[in-house]
């Protein structure tokens, strides 16, 4: 194990998080981890119901990877048993139950991506099917005989269906016992998720009290904002940056963001040590350093956590030309269509909208450019012409060729 002492270590480990359940207990775990030299068992459970990561997701993952490097043990638990309910943490209605097929596509997925920020060679990973599916129905039963109704419904989520009259499945009920569950069955000190986790954490706490373990400290990590600054960041609502996306999109779309959204960027989605990110925080507020060049180097930042400093610096100058020096980039994607073909059709096609509500919201706000005009209708369709740049936002660049 690391060397550091336990003061050392929780000095660092308790950095850019929302709340330590309860403080003084992880100080206690720490110092035992050191006297008696054994690693403590931190968990994060994930239920893999989307396929793609995100800077959000990615926020309690660099928090596991400083555990890590200090020595402690990570057991990342994939949820394909808890999958298939759905955790009801902030939904409005009932969540739709996952088949198991996608539930073990997307987990697929996590696995290679969570290696991206984790160290594989010092990563456990589980299905917690191994433990939940084998609990008899009394074994549930007796799960079940440690909570009331009353204690679930101090859910907030759960309150406010029941004032609306919004229906509340039994099931919903289980999944943040499942989630207590696996703490028990894998001897957790630690968990880790995000603040509107919370009851599904201390739910790890009271299980663990009633089946006679030590219970688990619980740390709940700030959300991370998306791109428009209002809403948490969510690929639902396409206010995100994608781990996996190409270096020049993850570049782009940090160089989007609101000049005041830069402390919580650079404290949660960069590997900075924090004395320096106060450095540079200082000096934007003393007027050493411009926005720009701080958000600039915040952008190199991010890219480089996931494609190195090499491609980081790449996309710092195709930036640089694109949208400093008005140049249109050398390298973009080639589409070839059939005459006629509807805007419409072309933009989601070329991948530059998501979604054909996208493309309409784009056109009407005259973010849509073709050939460097602005494409001012919905309804405009494409004929036979030679090769054209289509051009939305500032960051998205297709070559359309209607034959």
């Amino acid at each position: 194990m690391n060397k550091l002492s336990a003061a050392e270590q929780f000095e660092i480990l308790a950095e850019n998080t929302a709340e330590i359940i309860v403080e003084e207990e992880f100080k206690k775990k720490l110092e035992k981890s050191v006297a008696e030299n054994k690693p403590l068992r931190c968990k994060l459970g994930i239920d893999p119901s989307a396929p793609d990561l995100h800077l959000g997701h990615a926020v309690v993952l660099h928090k596991l990877r400083q555990f890590q490097d200090l020595g402690h043990h990570i057991i990342i638990i994939l949820g394909d048993f808890t999958g298939m309910v759905g955790d009801p943490t902030g939904r409005s209605e009932t969540r739709k139950q996952l088949a198991r097929e996608e539930v073990l596509a997307n987990a697929k997925t996590y696995q290679e991506q969570i290696f991206l920020i984790l160290d594989p060679g010092k990563t456990e990973m589980v299905f917690n099917s191994q433990w939940l599916a084998k609990l008899t129905f009394a074994d549930v039963i007796q799960l079940a005989s440690t909570l009331t109704v009353a204690r679930m419904m101090e859910r907030e989520d759960f309150q406010q269906r029941y004032r609306e009259n919004v229906a509340i499945s039994i099931h919903e009920f289980f999944y943040p016992l499942m989630q207590g569950y696996d703490s028990i069955a894998i001897k957790a000190d630690i968990e880790f998720g995000a603040t509107e986790q919370k009851f599904n954490l201390l739910m790890g706490r009271h299980l663990q009290r009633e089946y006679g373990h030590e219970p688990q400290v619980a740390f709940t990590m700030p959300i991370l904002v998306g791109l428009d600054g209002v809403q948490k960041m969510s690929k639902s609502l396409g206010n995100y940056i994608g781990i996996t996306e190409a270096p020049d999109q993850i570049y782009g779309k940090a160089m989007s963001i609101a000049d005041d959204l830069m402390p919580e960027y650079y404290n949660l989605a960069t590997a900075l040590p924090s004395v320096e990110v106060n450095s540079i925080l200082g000096g934007i507020k003393s007027g050493k350093i411009h926005p720009r060049d701080a958000k600039m180097r915040l952008a190199r930042e991010i890219v480089a956590l996931y494609h190195g400093q090499k491609a980081a610096e790449g996309a710092e100058e195709r930036f640089k030309q694109v949208f400093q020096k008005g140049q249109i980039p050398e390298e973009m994607p080639a589409f070839e269509y059939n005459s006629p073909v509807g805007i419409i059709d072309v933009l989601v096609g070329s991948g530059l909208t998501s979604s054909k509500s996208e493309a309409r919201r784009m056109i009407q706000q005259n973010g849509v450019k073709m050939d460097g005009e602005t494409v001012g209708s919905i309804d405009l369709e494409l004929k036979e012409k030679k090769e054209q740049v289509l051009q939305v936002g500032k960051r998205k660049f297709a070559r359309v060729k209607v034959v």
